[in-house]
């Protein structure tokens, strides 16, 4: 996908951090826009901002992708709207950080079907319409953590490995036909990210979200499958490569003890259950 001037992107998770930082620069290159995210005051104030801005249309659908139903509400707006995606961007996604059972598993149900199914169901209803064009894109936000297993962010970096799998897999089938799919993988980045996930940034180095969202246009726009933002998340992707899985293993989780929130650290919840059967709530 070469040229952006006057077609249409559809953001997920845009009212905040690399989404918005997508939506900007995608609008400053002439592309008009359908962003979509929970908050609807958020994306409403974005999207009139651009407008102004830019002169580009914009579109706004709220929404949660935690909600089964939901992709396929949003690609039954864009049909009703008349709207032909050209670019989308499965950005939205959120993690935890702490001892895997400090969550209930209802937490980890919603991060997997906004990080998994929800890319899944949104690429498989606004791929065809892009191969009977003949030009499309697909930028999947994964992370650098799909490189190797993660302790203590374990479902989080499980969901990213798949989507960078995904993504990469699709490249392979797509790739000639004229749609380029491409997996974002970002490090530690200047969002709300950390915040939701309580993890202990103090002494993390923290990449601007408008130069992942930049590197991550250009990345598609060079017919890439994949992107590691930053040289130094660039040569700690090959880390597994060069080691054993175990030792890789014991490397991560001690780097990854150091991120998680200072009240949490030396708990090892129990996760609660309904007090009968023993399931988890």
């Amino acid at each position: 996908m070469k040229h952006l001037k006057g077609k249409t992107a559809l953001i997920t998770g845009a009212s905040s951090g690399i989404g918005e930082a997508f939506a900007r620069e995608l609008a400053k290159r002439g592309m008009n826009l359908v962003l979509t995210a929970r908050s609807e005051e958020k994306l409403t104030t974005i999207a009139a901002e651009i407008a102004t801005t830019y002169g580009v249309e914009t579109h706004v659908f709220a929404g949660d992708l935690s909600e089964k139903q939901t992709p396929f509400e949003l690609f039954q707006f864009t049909r009703k709207n008349n709207l032909t995606i050209d670019l989308l961007i499965n950005n939205a996604g959120f993690g935890k950080w702490g001892h895997f059972l400090s969550e209930n598993s209802s937490v980890y149900e919603d991060m997997l079907e906004v990080n998994i199914n929800a890319v899944v169901k949104l690429t498989h209803l606004f791929l065809p319409p892009m191969l009977a064009s003949g030009s499309g894109g697909i930028i999947n936000v994964a992370s650098t953590g799909a490189f190797q297993p993660c302790p203590y962010i374990a479902t989080y970096a499980a969901s990213k490995a798949f989507v960078l799998s995904f993504s990469e897999a699709l490249y392979g089938e797509f790739y000639k036909k004229g749609i380029t799919v491409t997996a974002l993988c970002p490090g530690n980045t200047a969002t709300g990210f950390q915040a939701v996930a309580g993890a202990d940034t103090r002494d993390m180095y923290i990449e601007p979200a408008e130069k992942v969202a930049r590197e991550g246009i250009e990345a598609l726009i060079a017919g890439k499958n994949y992107k590691v933002n930053g040289t130094v998340n660039y040569l700690q992707s090959f880390i597994p490569k060069l080691l054993s899985r175990k030792t890789v293993i014991s490397l991560v989780e001690k780097m990854m003890r150091k991120r998680i929130n200072g009240s949490k650290l030396n708990q090892m919840p129990v996760p609660q259950t309904d007090g009968i059967s023993g399931i988890v709530k």
